[in-house]
């Protein structure tokens, strides 16, 4: 919280004004001398003639300290969802104390704006659309979010890996048709395993593509 010492002055509210140039703050006045500055949304609660003691004052500023820093996690996820541990991460970077940090991620909680479950959930299923890639990456890169153990076996609940290399590969397969075939097998294979997919499941799924072009093959063969 706020770590200046406490000011002197107590006394009554002369004035509010709002800022010039940052129009969601206010200035406060005590016996018509400057104070300090407090977030709109906390000089709603103030009025003129108001008294104030010190202790006051000093709750004030703790208080727009820890609005600032909720205001501030709103605009991170307002630009895309955002784990716990990520937006503990970007607020440190802006020397936001941990005790403020625990009260701002409590707010974001009790209103059901971060959710680690939801958060894993939606990263797998954007991945899977996407940017489709193995379980084991998927878990590495929760994990570097700072997502539970927990919550990302609950995430990847129904996760099919050995559809998911073969959506992959079907797509990859295309990027490769003017290739011969083993170089082809060689560069899809180097993209799946890029991807975090095992070795078995890499030759397993290169083989189920190989029954499904030869299959293709002598369908077109019959055609003609």
């Amino acid at each position: 919280m706020c770590s200046g010492e406490v000011s002197n002055v107590a006394g009554a509210i002369t004035a509010l004004k709002l800022q010039r140039r940052k129009k969601n703050r206010v200035n406060v006045f005590i016996d018509d001398q400057y104070q300090f500055a407090v977030q709109r949304i906390i000089a709603a609660g103030l009025k003129v003639g108001q008294e104030l003691s010190e202790a006051d004052i000093e709750r004030l500023k703790d208080e727009d300290e820890e609005q600032r820093a909720y205001e501030r996690a709103l605009r991170y996820l307002s630009r895309r969802p955002h784990s716990e541990k990520e937006i503990a991460n970007k607020l440190s970077r802006n020397r936001i104390e941990i005790d403020v940090q625990d009260q701002v991620l409590k707010r974001l909680r009790e209103a059901s704006l971060v959710d680690d479950v939801e958060f894993a959930r939606v990263w797998v299923e954007n991945r899977q659309i996407f940017r489709p890639r193995s379980g084991l990456m998927l878990r590495s890169e929760l994990r570097g979010k700072g997502v539970s153990k927990e919550a990302i076996e609950t995430a990847l609940e129904g996760f099919d890996e050995a559809d998911a290399v073969l959506t992959v590969a079907r797509k990859a397969r295309k990027r490769y048709g003017d290739l011969a075939e083993e170089a082809s097998n060689r560069r899809l294979r180097q993209f799946l395993a890029r991807r975090g997919f095992s070795f078995e499941l890499i030759s397993s799924t290169l083989s189920i593509l190989m029954d499904e072009e030869s299959g293709s093959d002598e369908k077109s063969e019959v055609e003609e």
